[in-house]
């Protein structure tokens, strides 16, 4: 058993005073607001843990390197490749520890891997044909977070159905049988679940969606959806509809879906991933990448149920993320007040855990998950806000104390078992050398 009192603490869709929270093991067995000081005391404001919904891990590497010369989309994906190209299981688990260790430093609890650097740099799949989601999985539990291998299919250049070539022949695995061959003997566990991922409809043909599926029915399934206007074009040529509208025909919206960035939708678009589908919007991602702003308010007014992710990682913040939804969505329509604070904690919290398979976390209520973050509310950035407002104000610099299911992950600051920074500049130097 273990008790904290906090003073401020985000319960029931709001900040309450004086929360005490009992935990046992992974659990959170009481919470009792306007208490008696008792047990340890989380300083700030304590939050639920957050869900970062969409991550690829090797992006890290990449921040800050790809704009020389202005940069663009096409110089970003040749260093994307480069670094791919660079990767085996030791160095990516090297690499991914780091990352994960930067995600709990920010207060994220749980991270979903969209994962499609399956084999090795020829293509050839190594002794162990997962060894790479392997890696990613023993990655996380050395950070100490949860994760959800979101497994890609990823087959096709184009959506014409270009071959792979060059590192991509990494991300294949022949067609969706030998796909789904190596993606059977995946196996969760502790702090571990199982996704599938269609990488996109450039990469993942047609002819297979629908069985693809079928097979991964009832478990999380992620998918990049209208990323670029190109994407949409290529597939109204080919398939004379949208991606959402061919997804749709495929099978493939069901209730543990998750469409990931949704940028460029039409009304129609719309309406099909606002019957309670899952949309993960990633800001800073498109900004650096110069994707543009996606539908966001639209969506959530047809029903769709938003999560939020960092993607490539240009930053690794949960409330930057948060805020991006309602100030990008500001810079859209030149108006203010699109979201409340309640509905990006959400999205931060648990609607973004609920895409990951782990509808058990995100809130802190007796029976969920033992995730606490707490957030100093004496920082440059913080000091003098009202604790209900600091969505709007904090940064994962402002993160102290992370509690992952019931077990303290990080300390005043610092992660207690990585030296977060040491970790990521060796982690990333050794991709470069």
């Amino acid at each position: 058993m273990s008790t904290y009192h906090a003073s401020h603490a985000w319960v029931g869709g709001r900040v309450q005073h004086n929360v005490r929270i009992d935990i046992a093991g992974d659990r959170i067995t009481g919470v009792t607001v306007n208490a008696d000081r008792s047990g340890e005391a989380l300083h700030g404001l304590v939050l639920p843990g957050f869900a970062n919904s969409h991550s690829h891990a090797f992006h890290r590497a990449l921040r800050g390197r790809t704009h020389g010369d202005r940069g663009s989309f096409w110089t970003w994906r040749e260093l994307m490749y480069q670094v791919a190209g660079r990767l085996d299981p030791d160095s990516y688990f090297t690499l991914a520890t780091a990352v994960y260790g930067e995600m709990a430093l920010a207060g994220i609890t749980s991270v979903g891997e969209f994962h499609y650097l399956h084999h090795g740099p020829d293509g050839v799949p190594y002794a162990d044909p997962n060894a790479m989601g392997h890696a990613l999985i023993a990655a996380a539990r050395e950070a100490g977070i949860r994760i959800t291998l979101l497994d890609a299919v990823y087959l096709t250049a184009s959506v014409e159905g270009k071959p792979l070539e060059g590192v991509q022949r990494r991300f294949g695995d022949g067609g969706y049988d030998g796909w789904f061959h190596r993606f059977e003997q995946l196996r969760g566990g502790d702090g571990v679940r199982i996704g599938a991922a269609l990488h996109s409809v450039r990469a993942a043909p047609a002819d297979g969606m629908a069985t693809f599926a079928q097979r991964t029915d009832g478990l999380p399934v992620h998918v990049h959806l209208s990323e670029q206007p190109a994407e949409n074009e290529a597939c109204q040529a080919v398939h004379g509809c949208s991606p959402a509208e061919l997804l749709d025909a495929m099978g493939v919206w069901r209730p543990t879906t998750t469409a990931v960035h949704a940028t460029h939708l039409s009304a129609a678009d719309i309406e099909i991933l606002g019957d309670e589908q899952y949309v993960c919007f990633c800001p800073t991602t498109e900004r650096d990448l110069a994707d543009g702003i996606g539908p966001a308010r639209a969506l959530a007014d047809a029903g769709a149920i938003l999560t939020l992710g960092s993607d490539s990682h240009a930053v690794i913040d949960i409330f930057e993320e948060a805020r991006g939804v309602e100030l990008d969505e500001r810079l859209a329509t030149r108006q203010r007040g699109h979201f409340t604070a309640a509905e990006l904690l959400t999205a931060a919290t648990s609607a973004g855990h609920a895409s990951l398979g782990w509808a058990d976390a995100g809130e802190i209520a007796a029976g969920k998950r033992a995730d606490l973050v707490a957030v100093s509310l004496d920082s440059v950035r913080t000091a003098g806000t009202d604790p209900a407002g600091l969505i709007f104000a904090a940064t994962a610099a402002d993160v102290t104390d992370v509690i992952v299911d019931g077990r303290r992950i990080v300390a005043e600051g610092r992660h207690r078992s990585i030296d977060v920074p040491a970790a990521l500049r060796d982690a990333i130097a050794g991709v470069f050398s």
